[in-house]
């Protein structure tokens, strides 16, 4: 198992949470960065690759909220990680 920075383990933890807090079933990628857009340093990295963190943040929320939607389940269960979700946290 990949060791991990308190930081990232963090906000592996936090897409997690964002998945649930929606009902999903599953965690996706896009969950993944959204976590991410919030993380200080994940956020300075993209900043320096002239990302608009806000601009991101926002179209990922309304992308998440829209297009995920029928990811939705009853809530009973934490939301699981995607398979893709899963190779970009192995590699």
């Amino acid at each position: 198992m990949p060791s991990f920075s308190r930081s990232l383990e963090q906000a592996l933890h936090r897409a997690l949470a964002l998945a649930g807090e929606r009902r999903h079933e599953y965690a996706t990628l896009e969950h993944l960065l959204l976590a991410l857009v919030d993380d200080q340093d994940a956020a300075a990295v993209m900043r320096a690759c002239n990302v608009e963190i806000d601009t991101l943040r926002r179209s990922l929320v309304e992308y998440v909220d829209t297009e995920l939607s029928n990811l939705t389940g009853d809530g009973r269960q934490d939301a699981k990680p995607t398979a893709g979700f899963q190779r970009v946290i192995q590699r």
